[in-house]
């Protein structure tokens, strides 16, 4: 069974983790000096492909800064085993963990058994990607069931480029009601 979608247009839950650099963070609001957020859920450490993704998020984080964008990625994992991921990453973004199986469901994620995963003891979440602007307002959702489809970051940050210039008094895509 999965949980219900989160709806492109809608205001993102507040959730607040704990984060590795110490202390707790909402993940819906972005840090001083940025408006908009880039909310990154991996499926942990036991994932190859999670860890190449971040690395690949390092490289793109600058672009995502100079649009005002905000980043945290998001896991299940435990403070000692998303430090561990950490160490092959180097993040130059926010870490947060602990995400609960309750918050991955309110988060519209679709969630896995430790059986679909290696050196997994606890369920945990698949990719996640969610673009929220200023009001917290959802205005990229990409969720996937598998590691291996996920969104190019170059590529979102080209679009919230377009999404923040030619495109900002646009309504959100995906919000059609007829």
């Amino acid at each position: 069974m999965t949980s219900p979608k989160l709806a492109a247009g809608t205001v993102f839950p507040a959730i607040t983790l704990p984060v590795l650099d110490g202390g707790t963070r909402d993940i819906s609001t972005p840090a001083a000096g940025f408006d908009w957020m880039l909310v990154v859920v991996y499926r942990g450490k036991h994932c190859p492909l999670c860890t190449q993704y971040l690395r690949q998020l390092n490289d793109t984080l600058d672009d995502l800064h100079a649009l005002g964008v905000d980043v945290v990625a998001v896991s299940a994992d435990s403070a000692v085993r998303a430090a561990a991921q950490m160490a092959e990453v180097s993040p130059r973004y926010e870490v947060a963990y602990g995400l609960s199986v309750d918050q991955m469901q309110a988060l519209g994620l679709y969630v896995s058994d430790p059986r679909n995963g290696q050196d997994v003891s606890e369920p945990f979440a698949e990719p996640g990607l969610f673009v929220l602007n200023q009001d917290r307002v959802l205005q990229i959702i990409d969720i996937s069931n598998v590691p291996f489809a996920r969104p190019d970051l170059a590529w979102i940050a080209k679009g919230i480029g377009f999404r923040r210039g030619p495109m900002k008094a646009a309504p959100v895509n995906g919000t059609y009601a007829a």
